[in-house]
């Protein structure tokens, strides 16, 4: 009897990635085998991302593509998960009548459920809190902790669930719900189990994970015990805010092998009245003396940052204020985003002020300042050496296999016997584009 497969079309960020391979392995566990062909599956899943401009416009044109998958009457179940399901919920059925399933980001581990109510004819939605159902600290259920799923060498934990913080341009916590945080032995066991089948690198995700809190542990108590952890090579956690932001946290980084040295910090915007509008929490002055202190005392430190243009009200010289903050802090790599109305939140009563070819503007801006300090730090990274962790083959290059530093710049290394997971010291030769090129300084991998 041929396998049945199953397909996962995912938009948007890490957790949603995270979330997608969590269905992958209920799938795998329920008799499915993934397929990166919709064509060849007999279920499919979409999961949404409803943070930036008219995600409802992208998922309903995905769906109309995937209409002719149920043409002639083959049967296969088609599913929308996550935010956009979560938002529309029933309107997607009454919508688009090729949609089986409906769901939110609570409820897919009863994906073996929903399936088998599908195959009976019925459509389902669920998008039910958990908080309505059962205690939810420990938001992953007993019996699916073992089923951990690993992206090559590296494992994603969700430490914690939704937000609390109610920026008023963010859908999330109505998408994702309030902020639960796991228990740190529970976390600390999928850990363990992820390094025992193999992972090298572990990331800690949350909407605001350094607000994370559970029986009397912080984020800092956490980062600690989990970067102990034996057989760990690196940890990585995104992504945090920056009013929960700390020294003490710095000093970790600073002090810890196993903790990289790259922070993703969003600042958002550089005017603190328009940073007050979007009820950010902190000023640009707080966001500095943090940056500042932490390359005071780890000056390998690679930041990261996202950025918000032509938020309602923004002024030119506000702006500006976002350029300067740019310059001081020469961000490894920003991700920038033209202010979009996001209905249900609290911006969404502002009036969307700023002209389009404004933002448009604002936001080029934006793009050749960053590439110019892009350029620049390549540039400088030539000679410099540092320990690759590889993660996948080079998708043109023969003998050539890809990996990230700890700052998270991607390089490409020369060996076609290394395998996933190892560790190898390079020494950068050049770049390409944004990607680096490096020579090995051993002939075999730091992880033999």
């Amino acid at each position: 009897m041929p396998a049945k497969r199953a397909h996962i079309q995912t938009f948007g960020c890490q957790m949603n990635e995270h979330d997608s391979q969590r269905m992958a392995k209920i799938l795998e566990s329920a008799g499915y085998e993934m397929t990166g062909d919709p064509a060849q599956a007999q279920v499919v899943l979409v999961n949404t991302c409803s943070v930036r401009e008219n995600p409802e416009n992208k998922v309903y044109s995905l769906l109309g593509r995937l209409r002719s998958l149920k043409k002639g009457g083959a049967r296969v179940i088609i599913g929308v998960a996550g935010c956009v399901a979560q938002q529309e919920g029933e309107a997607i059925l009454h919508r688009e009548k090729c949609v089986d399933l409906v769901f939110g980001p609570d409820n897919y581990f009863d994906l073996p459920d929903m399936i088998a109510a599908a195959e009976r004819g019925e459509r389902v939605l669920n998008t039910e809190w958990l908080s309505g159902r059962q205690k939810v600290r420990n938001f992953i259920p007993e019996e699916r902790m073992e089923q951990v799923a690993l992206e090559g060498c590296k494992g994603y934990i969700a430490i914690t669930k939704g937000c609390d913080n109610f920026c008023s341009f963010c859908i999330v916590p109505y998408t994702r719900g309030r902020e639960v945080s796991r228990e740190m032995d529970n976390i600390l066991r999928e850990a363990r189990t992820m390094l025992e089948q193999g992972a090298k690198e572990i990331w800690l995700l949350g909407q605001n994970v350094n607000s994370y809190t559970a029986d009397g542990a912080g984020f800092y108590e956490l980062l600690d015990a989990v970067s102990r952890l034996d057989g760990l090579r690196r940890l990585r956690f995104t992504s945090p805010h920056p009013n929960d932001w700390n020294n003490r946290l710095s000093e970790l980084m600073a002090e810890r092998p196993a903790i990289c040295n790259h922070l993703h910090l969003p600042f958002q915007a550089g005017g603190n009245r328009v940073l007050a509008l979007m009820r950010r929490r902190h000023t640009i002055e707080d966001y500095l003396e943090k940056v500042r202190y932490m390359r005071a005392i780890n000056p390998q430190l690679e930041i990261s940052t996202d950025i918000i243009v032509g938020f309602p009200t923004e002024s030119d010289e506000e702006f500006a204020w976002t350029l300067r903050v740019m310059d001081e802090v020469r961000f490894s790599q920003v991700f920038a985003f033209k202010y979009s109305v996001r209905p249900g939140t609290r911006a969404a009563g502002m009036e969307d002020d700023v002209p389009r070819e404004v933002k448009e503007e604002r936001l080029a801006r934006v793009l050749e300042l960053q590439e110019r300090i892009t350029e620049e730090q390549l540039r400088a990274l030539a000679g410099s050496r540092h320990d690759v962790l590889i993660d996948g083959a080079h998708l043109r290059r023969q003998g050539v296999m890809n990996g990230r530093t700890e700052g998270f710049r991607p390089v490409s290394v020369p060996g076609g016997e290394l395998e996933i997971g190892d560790l190898v010291p390079v020494r950068i030769t050049g770049y390409r584009n944004h990607w680096l090129e490096a020579e090995r300084l051993v002939n075999l991998s730091a992880s033999a």
